[in-house]
């Protein structure tokens, strides 16, 4: 894997206008894990890719009645067979923390790049999607400077209360032994 102007090569772009300068574009040292699927609890669509690009026909399903006119993002969508999907250059801000706090700091958006897991808060997540997400961390370790592996948090922990993802379905434990073996 290799970053190139912001942008995973390996990755397939599908440009979000959901996203913004940020204040400091120097200043990026967070990784939020989100999951999502759409409809909930179903897979391998193409809703997710139409929702964060303002595409998503609301009356294709009652639960999209839900989040009409919501404009989110994040910079990159782990598949559950593995692909990667870029939305928003990693130098910019993707809207997917909403009100968060991390270590005292608010506006984790300013500050993070955001992964979502097509998932649920109580599926298992596939092993595919574990290996692509340790080899995701580690290139932006290593592209940006003040990221580091202790550095990766979910949505849950930024907003307590308000989210639940990545959810009992993520293994921390495991995922982060990946992390230290690669």
């Amino acid at each position: 894997m290799k970053i190139t102007d912001h942008l995973l090569e390996s990755a397939r772009q599908v440009p979000s206008p959901n996203c913004g300068d940020r204040p400091d574009q120097t200043d990026i040292g967070l990784i939020v894990i989100h999951s999502i699927s759409l409809p909930p609890g179903q897979y391998g669509g193409d809703q997710i890719e139409r929702f964060f690009s303002n595409e998503l026909d609301c009356t294709e399903h009652p639960y999209f009645q839900q989040i009409e006119g919501l404009q989110v993002s994040a910079h990159l969508l782990i598949r559950r067979s593995g692909e990667v999907i870029q939305f928003v250059p990693f130098n910019r801000r993707a809207w997917h923390a909403g009100e968060s706090s991390y270590k005292g700091r608010s506006n984790c958006n300013d500050f993070s790049i955001g992964i979502e897991l097509e998932g649920t808060d109580v599926e298992a997540f596939e092993p595919a999607q574990y290996q692509q997400l340790v080899g995701v961390c580690h290139v932006l370790e290593a592209a940006y400077p003040n990221i580091s592996l202790q550095g990766i948090t979910g949505h849950s922990d930024i907003s307590p209360g308000r989210k639940t993802d990545p959810g009992n379905g993520f293994n921390w434990q495991y995922f982060l032994s990946l992390l230290k073996k690669s």
